[in-house]
């Protein structure tokens, strides 16, 4: 038990410290870098509890039924690799942490900036820990929005924002095509679960789905880890603050690619389609990402393409498997994220006390700044794979591994050559980054005089250089152990233990390395002059940039491509899209049930009481009316609509669900307000359209009544069909039988909302708060007609009575049932598990008390004296809804388990104690917010209204006064 705690709070720990840092105001820099330091060294203390068990062999496993009927668990797993690469992201956190306290401007909200980093950790920590697949998935995604938020932290430059969009974009789809691989991956296996598929390797590599599944995968792995050709949405992240490019390129997001790369290589690899793809792939990316880093001007830019370059030097090795290759990719993404972790931060402080990144105009910073071009040496040195540094041995583990044979094709012969042009080019941009920005004349034309940075600020760096000394002096004795950990974790257990040395003797690879060294040199000594004039790439990579053809696709896919639909199927009309809805349902209600609706042999048939045809007549006239006055009066239309969703009430009361009838009654009071509020705002119909000039009115009409009698008749149909068939058993006996005894209440609607069905309660309460906030959005920018904001006509005659007069007794009636309001609905609510009401009644039921006070008064009146703020109503209704599914875990239930029971109260009896009332009040709290924020959001529009007409009734009168 104390394990599954321990996971949890591996697993939550970064979100929550997300969630307490929001909460902190911009001034808290302190606190909060305190806080999210304290984090990450918990979740490092974490794991260093487990290590011992991970040497060992074992592996730690932890599990929270989420949908254990869909195979959808949060089953936590923990084994070597995973435990590396979670201490790599934790501990790169930690520094990076430290590093932003000074890099961040006093402008920034630091706290908002660690709230973000911190959720992009946990999401980091969910991919890696996962033992769930789908699960692993959601977390994917989750690393892409949270990117894509700290990538456009500075979204005031237009860089940014296309940076983050173009990240979220690339790396989302991506996402869901791997979404779709683990769908397939799942059902080929037989499980969701990880350690079931690691073991299921040859049932998924003999699967008829296997081709389609690798694509699938290799789409969302090189999409993540930019790969070419999806390269090209990296460089332009570059305009992240420097903080989240040191975290984002060395141990998180683009790492998570490669993670899964050689994660599933047992599953997915030992093909010779998996060597071509993901080996020719990574080649190509290796070598096209360090010849485009020689050519760029722009510091972050360079290390921007040499990072994609690393990534494909590790997408080669997982291609080409093997138990050394394996352990040569873990090995290099470690050292890839110290020294490329340090490089970011060092450009960070030469932008942050220079003023600028730009190559072309640094030069000989070594003498101001001796430190700081020191530690960026060694790192790049490291970069560049220099002996006696921690690059040097995975780069040569690498060179060994493309000289052994795999499988004799021709990408396996010519591995060898690849790879050192790629180590050459390495060589040759790590120089240039060097003698380019340390040495030479001192710059005189900075924006700032270089110096220095804090000392603070130095740290991270300082400490990440001093790893890529020790590692690469005596790895044996630093990374050696828990690299062959967690290579074995990959690759099987019996692997044998794999020495990293600093000496193998004089063999190939190392020849081949000191070759790419030389020659390396060669290149830069070569092109020095020319590529600071020249353009930033290669000729033929310069005119066929990945980023050009994606803004290309972009464009035509999201400008010309809509532009197109709209052109054929749009109008400004409203029936005729509407028309296309409904022709569009009945085809593909046709479609599928075409020969498969059917009558029962024995209808099972009851005459109709008089009085129930009655209520449905006039139920049919009202909407038959409506339907007819929605061309000419629009009040009229909403008076017979509302009476068509009373009659609807009363036949859910007349078959006897009164929770239904409660509900319905009350929204559809909610609803015709807000309809009424709403109509004052529409403009006044047209004339004419253009549809009118192609077809006559009776012909139109003719055509909407057939379509809408195909439709009606469709529903009645299927309506008849079902409702024809013999009785038998069927879900609702099931809920009519338990929802006493296992929900604990004898309203039976009710406990199916927030106990059998609580899941999907809360997708839709959680749909309803997304709808409530995007009306709010569009109606904050909704500027109505001219002739809307003017006066109404009553109000516009000097003889007129006011509006006091005309509802003087009616609103002080209505100010007055604000309390009784309140009062009903605790009393709905209270009574929802056992009678008719519940959390969506009486929030309902709340909401309409605030729309009597709206409609008895004005909005100053109202908004003077209550405080309602329905944003944070929602916001804590989700809150407490989720919390009280994710306290099932802590007993060891699935989420959102709910526990009934009565307890005795002295004068009053028994009364039921649920845990789903908990959940019931998220329910209350949400649906209450989400009505009166759209309450507020029309109302507002009154405000505006009357401010506009007091503001031309000032510029009339002044224009009116005598000069």
């Amino acid at each position: 038990m104390a394990e599954h705690n321990l996971f949890l709070l591996l697993a939550c720990l970064p979100f929550a410290t997300s969630l307490i840092l929001l909460t902190l105001p911009q001034s808290a820099r302190g606190a909060s870098t305190w806080l999210s330091v304290l984090s990450l060294v918990g979740g490092l203390a974490v794991l260093a509890g487990f290590l011992p068990e991970i040497q060992s062999g074992n592996v730690l496993r932890a599990s929270l039924d989420w949908v254990p009927s869909l195979g959808m668990n949060m089953a936590l797993r923990l084994d070597g690799f995973a435990w590396l690469f979670a201490a790599l992201v934790l501990s790169i956190g930690v520094l990076v942490v430290v590093y932003a306290r000074y890099y961040m401007g006093d402008s920034d909200s630091l706290p908002r900036f660690y709230a973000l980093l911190m959720a992009f950790t946990g999401a980091m920590q969910g991919i890696l820990i996962s033992g769930n697949v789908l699960v692993m998935v959601v977390f994917w995604e989750l690393t892409s929005f949270m990117s894509f938020l700290l990538i456009g932290f500075w979204h005031q430059g237009a860089a940014a924002r296309d940076g983050a969009r173009t990240a979220l974009i690339v790396t989302a789809l991506g996402g869901l095509c791997l979404l779709l691989a683990m769908l397939m991956l799942g059902q080929a296996a037989g499980s969701y679960d990880l350690g079931m598929i690691l073991r299921s390797g040859d049932a998924v590599r003999a699967h008829p789905w296997y081709g389609a599944m690798l694509a699938l995968f290799l789409i969302g792995a090189f999409t993540k880890s930019a790969q070419f050709p999806f390269h090209f949405w990296l460089p332009g992240a570059m305009a992240a603050p420097t903080p989240v490019s040191a975290f984002l390129h060395s141990a998180t997001m683009v790492k998570a690619g490669v993670f899964l790369l050689v994660r599933f290589s047992s599953v997915l690899g030992g093909t010779e389609t998996w060597f071509f793809v993901v080996t020719g792939t990574g080649v190509t990316t290796l070598i096209l990402g360090a010849a485009i880093a020689l050519y760029r001007h722009d510091l972050k830019g360079l290390l921007a393409y040499s990072t994609i370059s690393h990534l494909g030097l590790i997408a080669t090795l997982a291609g080409v498997g093997g138990p050394v290759a394996i352990l040569a990719a873990i090995f290099h993404i470690c050292n890839h994220a110290v020294f490329k972790a340090s490089l970011f931060m060092a450009a960070g402080i030469i932008d942050h006390e220079t003023g600028t990144r730009d190559m072309r105009r640094l030069s000989g910073l070594f003498r101001p700044m001796p430190f700081t071009a020191t530690l960026a040496i060694v790192a790049a040195a490291a970069m560049a794979g220099v002996p006696l540094l921690n690059g040097f041995l995975s780069k040569e583990m690498f060179l060994a591994e493309s000289v052994d044979w795999h499988n004799g094709t021709w990408l396996d012969d010519h591995l060898p050559y690849f790879a050192v042009i790629g180590s050459t080019l390495s060589v040759a941009y790590s120089l240039r980054f060097i003698a380019t920005v340390f040495f030479g004349p001192q710059a005189t034309d900075l924006p700032k005089p270089p110096h220095e940075p804090p000392a603070w600020m130095r740290r991270p760096v300082e400490l990440l250089v001093l790893i890529c000394l020790v590692v690469g002096i005596v790895p044996a004795l630093t990374l050696g152990p828990i690299v062959n950990t967690a290579a074995r974790s990959v690759a099987g257990a019996d692997m044998p233990y794999y020495k990293i040395a600093v000496w193998h003797g004089i063999n190939a690879p190392l020849m081949l390395s000191l070759v790419a060294m030389a020659v390396g040199t060669l290149i830069y000594v070569a092109s020095a002059r020319a590529i600071p004039h020249g353009p930033e790439g290669p000729f033929l990579i310069h005119r066929l940039r990945g980023q050009r053809i994606y803004d290309w696709l972009l464009f035509r896919l999201t400008w010309r491509l809509p532009r197109l639909t709209l052109s054929v199927f749009s109008t400004e009309a409203l029936q005729p899209q509407l028309r296309l809805l409904v022709l569009t349902a009945i085809a593909v209600a046709v479609a599928s049930l075409w020969g498969g609706l059917t009558m029962a042999e024995d209808l099972r048939l009851h005459a109709p009481n008089p009085a129930f045809a009655l209520l449905w007549l006039v139920g049919g006239a009202c909407a038959i009316g409506a339907a007819w006055q929605a061309k000419y009066h629009r009040f009229a239309a909403l008076i017979l609509l509302g009476g068509a969703g009373v009659v609807t009430c009363l036949t859910f009361a007349w078959f006897s669900s009164p929770d239904l009838a409660l509900t319905q009654l009350l929204v559809e009071v909610a609803t015709t307000v807000l309809l009424l509020l709403g109509l004052r705002w529409l403009p006044k119909r047209r004339s004419e359209i253009a549809e009118d000039k192609l077809l006559p009115a009776k012909i139109r009409r003719g055509r909407d009544l057939v379509i809408a009698t195909a439709g009606g008749l469709g529903i009645a149909a299927m309506a008849f069909a079902v409702m024809t068939r013999p009785l038998i058993s069927n879900v609702g006996d099931w809920f009519l039988g338990n929802a006493y005894y296992e929900g604990g209440g004898t309203n039976v609607v009710n406990v199916i909302l927030v106990d059998f069905r609580a899941f999907d309660t809360f997708g839709e309460i959680a749909v309803l708060a997304i709808v409530g906030l995007t009306i709010f959005a569009l109606l904050r920018r909704f500027r109505p007609a001219p002739e809307s904001i003017e006066a109404p006509y009553q109000q516009t005659q000097d003889n007129s009575p006011t509006l006091d007069d005309y509802l003087y007794v009616p609103s002080v009636i209505m100010v007055w049932m604000f309390p009784l309001l309140i009062v009903v609905s605790g009393y709905f609510f209270f009574r929802g598990h056992d009678l008719p009401g519940g959390g969506f009644a009486a929030g309902v039921t709340l909401a309409i008390a605030f729309l009597v006070q709206y409609l008895a008064t004005n909005v100053r009146w109202v908004e003077s004296r209550i405080t309602v703020l329905p944003i944070r109503w929602m916001g804590i209704g989700l809150l407490i809804a989720a919390a009280t599914g994710m306290g099932a875990w802590l007993f060891g239930y699935p989420f959102l388990t709910a526990y009934a029971r009565y307890v005795r109260i002295p004068l009053v009896g028994e009364v039921p104690a649920a845990t789903a009332m908990l959940f019931d009040v998220g329910v209350f709290a949400t649906v209450m917010g989400a009505v009166v924020l759209m309450l507020v959001a029309i109302a507002h529009q009154s405000l505006r209204a009357s401010r506009r007409r007091e503001m031309d009734g000032i510029a009339a009168a002044r224009t009116e006064e005598p000069a």
